[in-house]
């Protein structure tokens, strides 16, 4: 007979169960207990890793198109002061035109005058030009 029941088999079959006993309590529950404690930090940092990305997303969003408002009120501002700017240049320009038309006219005026009195007093100059070219001129026959 190849397989007795005896008392040993019995004994070994106690001892195998306190092995199992002693082993669940001494290692298994305790090396368990770790392996869950650490899949769950792991699962909660993948957790906060993918919230992470999600409010990164949201926030590269949100500053891009804070950036685009920033643009487009930028571009608003320029416009409006470049708008502005070319008016201001538009209305000095005026100004000085109409200042230069003014001092235009005003000397117009006073040549037309002088040319009129010139003209009016024609006579008078000519003949005391001639006066005076005529005594250099004999001035410098007598002195020659």
């Amino acid at each position: 007979m190849l397989l007795a029941l005896d008392g040993t088999l019995v004994v070994q079959l106690i001892n195998f169960l306190l092995f199992l006993v002693v082993l669940n309590a001494i290692f298994l529950k305790p090396v368990g207990a770790a392996i869950a404690k650490r899949r769950a930090y792991i699962d909660g940092v993948a957790r906060d890793i993918e919230q992470f990305e999600a409010d990164l997303r949201t926030l590269r969003a949100q500053a891009d198109e804070r950036r685009s408002s920033a643009r487009r009120d930028g571009d608003a501002v320029i416009g409006q002061a470049r708008s502005q700017a070319q008016n201001e240049a538009a209305s000095i320009s005026a100004d000085y035109a109409a200042q230069a038309a003014k001092l235009v006219e005003d000397a117009h005026a006073t040549v037309a005058r002088e040319l009129a009195q010139a003209r009016e007093n024609e006579q008078q100059i000519v003949a005391s030009l001639a006066e005076t070219l005529l005594t250099r001129a004999i001035g410098s026959g007598l002195a020659a």
